[in-house]
């Protein structure tokens, strides 16, 4: 990432002093690294975030982080229950089309199936 467009980024007001921003210039370089693709701007930008909230003294974002992770995990949790149900009512000619509807692979469905 360029300075301008880390500038562009952050905005005037940021609160940052110069050795910060060489700081998180040189974070936000190496998260480019973990995430080159294109579809990784989500992930991205969070690591960005974080970055920026981290280096300003903000370790609340740790906290915030976790508590979004463990919402995710019970909100899998729960979706893959209700997957499970669905696999299990749904008829065996059916499995290759459930599986693609469900985004897993058709031994995740068998599996789910009790059909291994």
């Amino acid at each position: 990432m360029q300075r301008y467009e880390l500038d562009a980024w952050l905005g005037d007001d940021h609160g940052l002093d110069e050795n910060q921003l060489a700081e998180l210039l040189q974070q936000a370089d190496e998260i480019e690294g973990r995430f080159p693709d294109p579809d990784d701007h989500a992930e991205k930008h969070v690591a960005l975030v974080t970055a920026y909230k981290l280096i300003k003294g903000d370790e609340s974002v740790i906290d915030e982080l976790a508590m979004d992770r463990v919402k995710a995990r019970a909100a899998e949790s729960r979706a893959l229950a209700g997957l499970q149900q669905a696999a299990r009512m749904a008829g065996a000619a059916n499995e290759s089309a459930f599986a693609r509807r469900a985004r897993v692979d058709r031994m995740t469905v068998r599996k789910w199936r009790d059909k291994r």
